[in-house]
């Protein structure tokens, strides 16, 4: 059956902000595939570049970092139409929401692909929705419909719902392993003994300490509840100082129950 939400969303001029960067610019190639009525911009953003891609766009999507969301929507929003729905791809959303809304009278909607720009064709693809104060439900469809149009799947939350768990999922992911190689770092004797589960894990957290440092950091900074986030592990390490490990294994065999079905 064909999706109402995808079918409008091919009929509404969509303009890409940050169309060059990793995100923005798989976002732009995946609607182009998908026949949509898509383009993007970048920097410079420019009166002269903004005035003509503005200028019918029905959804503005905006794919750039959370820090400088402010600066943007001030050169942005004085060419976008009246009617068209503002959103934006950010991994934090209290605060770029209520930036947005302040900066633009007409419908908002938050969005967050759990997802980096090359996603796995195998795995889920799921996109959180974010409805802002003032956003109609016609606004809401033609966000999700972008995305379903894109074969991402879609779900609604609340911008500190889905800040409180980024805070433990993405934020806590970035600072653990950033702690942990932190405080194993300049020690050559380790060397000698490093574990095939040890290479395993620095592996994992190559790119995300390395090449999405600086981004990691920022998402950790921007989220207002990453600190609780941490002052929480802290309780679970001071129970591991305190030897109650077995209660610790306890607790994280949640994530695999005994059915042998993974959480997810």
């Amino acid at each position: 059956m064909a999706d109402p939400c995808a079918a409008a969303c091919r009929r509404t001029p969509l303009l890409i902000v940050g169309s060059r960067g990793r995100m923005g610019a798989m976002l732009l190639a995946r609607a182009a595939a998908a026949g949509l009525n898509a383009r993007g911009v970048d920097q410079p953003l420019t009166p002269a570049a903004l005035a003509p891609a503005c200028a019918d766009a029905g959804l503005v999507l905006l794919c750039v970092p959370a820090a400088v969301v402010p600066a943007t929507l001030a050169i942005l929003t004085p060419h976008v139409p009246p009617s068209a729905v503002l959103a934006d791809i950010t991994s934090v959303k209290e605060r770029p929401l209520r930036q947005m809304e302040e900066a633009w009278p007409g419908p908002v909607v938050g969005t967050h692909p759990l997802f980096g720009p090359k996603p796995d064709p195998s795995g889920p693809l799921p996109v959180a929705i974010v409805p802002g104060r003032r956003a109609p439900a016609t606004a809401l469809a033609l966000v999700e419909g972008f995305y379903h149009a894109l074969g991402f799947q879609t779900f609604r939350t609340t911008a500190r719902t889905h800040d409180e768990a980024m805070a433990r999922i993405q934020s806590m992911n970035f600072i653990t392993n950033l702690a942990y190689f932190a405080l194993l770092a300049g020690q050559d004797d380790l060397l000698p003994f490093l574990t095939p589960s040890f290479r395993r894990r620095r592996d994992a957290a190559r790119k995300m300490l390395t090449e999405d440092a600086a981004l990691f950091t920022g998402l950790f900074e921007a989220n207002p509840h990453s600190y609780e986030a941490v002052r929480q592990y802290r309780q679970m390490l001071n129970l591991a100082a305190a030897g109650d490990v077995d209660l610790l294994c306890q607790r994280a065999r949640w994530w695999w129950p005994e059915d042998g079905e993974e959480r997810h």
